[in-house]
């Protein structure tokens, strides 16, 4: 049985991800859900949430001093 292959996301590196500070992270539509990983190590793999819970992810960071 052969089974179908998901097509790659595309990953797009987040505006506040510095050049060489070491903090990247990217992100990708998953079309009902946001996959979120560190760009310099993709074998980590990803987070994936809803798009209520990365709004809400989001909504939580920009609240931080």
């Amino acid at each position: 049985m052969n089974t179908p292959t998901m097509s790659q996301p595309h990953w797009r590196k987040s505006s506040h991800s510095g050049g060489d500070e070491g903090n990247c992270v990217e992100i990708a539509d998953l079309s009902d859900q946001i996959a979120i990983r560190d760009s310099k190590n993709f074998a980590a793999g990803h987070l994936t949430l809803t798009r209520q819970h990365f709004t809400s992810l989001l909504a939580q960071l920009a609240s931080q001093p």
